[in-house]
């Protein structure tokens, strides 16, 4: 395997740096919400994490996109590693809402529009690896997974807008009267919230890097497998 660049190198270290500052503006600076009290702090984790796999899933889209015009191969690369993510973040973001929802809502679970677009957008990209493994030809492939990737944003939008199309419980974080509904009282709360947004970006940018790495090593250990195979018989 190539040499770790000094980019990413660099990065590495800044994120390492933006989770630390994170974590203690999170515990220690930001205020205790009045009425959620402590509990109201893993809404800057479990928010950011929603926003890093839309992003993901985002990017995921794009890039099947650019390989359907392009027919450039790292573009499904790309496309495949950045949903591997967005499923880890959106798991994060669902698990971090049960969390939050046991002491307020007194369940772990409730049927709310939001819990259920959340949990059937994470399916959808399940999903997207279940049709990668039932396609052997791998141009075909990697159509298929580029059409799929756009047609399974359309979850994406779909999860972030269902707390407005229909009756919800859920808080409402942009729109009017949101600061309230979401415990996000005072400009320190919301210094910590966009500061959760940029370190779980660049988390995001971080492991979609490393991964393509892993990924590209993984493509040339199976040629040069099927180089010595070839060279056997």
């Amino acid at each position: 395997m190539e040499p770790m660049p000094k980019q990413l190198k660099i990065l590495n270290w800044l994120t390492i740096a933006l989770v630390a500052v994170g974590l203690y503006l999170t515990i220690w600076y930001a205020p205790r919400e009045a009425i959620m009290g402590d509990v109201q702090r893993v809404f800057y984790f479990h928010v950011s994490a929603g926003w890093a796999g839309a992003l993901a899933f985002l990017v995921a889209a794009l890039s099947g996109a650019l390989f359907l015009i392009r027919r450039e191969r790292r573009w499904d690369r790309v496309a495949m590693a950045s949903v591997e993510i967005g499923v880890v973040f959106t798991f994060i973001n669902i698990v971090s809402g049960s969390i939050w929802a046991r002491p307020i809502w007194n369940t772990w679970w409730t049927w709310d529009p939001r819990l259920v677009t959340a949990t059937i957008m994470e399916l959808v990209y399940l999903a997207y690896f279940m049709l990668r493994q039932g396609v052997d030809d791998p141009d075909r492939r990697a159509r298929f997974a580029a059409v799929y990737s756009i047609l399974g944003f359309l979850s994406v939008p779909l999860t972030f807008l269902s707390i407005r199309f229909f009756r919800s419980i859920h808080p409402v974080f942009f729109g009017a009267g949101d600061a309230l509904s979401a415990g996000m009282e005072g400009p320190r709360m919301w210094v910590v919230f966009i500061f959760s947004l940029l370190t779980f970006s660049f988390i995001y940018g971080t492991f979609l890097w490393h991964r393509l790495r892993l990924q590209e090593l993984s493509e040339r250990l199976e040629i040069l497998k099927m180089k010595l195979l070839s060279h056997e018989s």
